[in-house]
């Protein structure tokens, strides 16, 4: 497809959309075509989907929630421990 530079700054968000879905452009200046712009496919993870489908690792779609950490209370501040270790 054929699309003007003018048109193609005008609508920018809708052209890299249309050329992530595949389409290829051609930007035109005075009716010369002066380049080609084309989508590049979404990286996928390799490593994680071969997890994925060897079942050794699942995920439900959600966002990842993390470790469960635990913080002990009732110890020294970091702030004492570094004035302990200058001393």
């Amino acid at each position: 497809m054929k699309v003007s530079m003018q048109e193609f700054k005008s609508h920018l968000a809708q052209y890299v959309r249309e050329t992530q879905a595949g389409k290829m452009l051609e930007l035109t200046s005075h009716r010369k075509v002066v380049a080609r712009v084309v989508g590049v496919p979404q990286a996928e993870n390799a490593g994680l989907s071969r997890l994925m489908a060897a079942g050794m690792a699942t995920w439900q779609g959600g966002k990842p929630k993390g470790a469960a950490l635990g913080l002990q209370t009732g110890g020294k501040t970091v702030s004492a421990m570094v004035l302990e270790d200058r001393g």
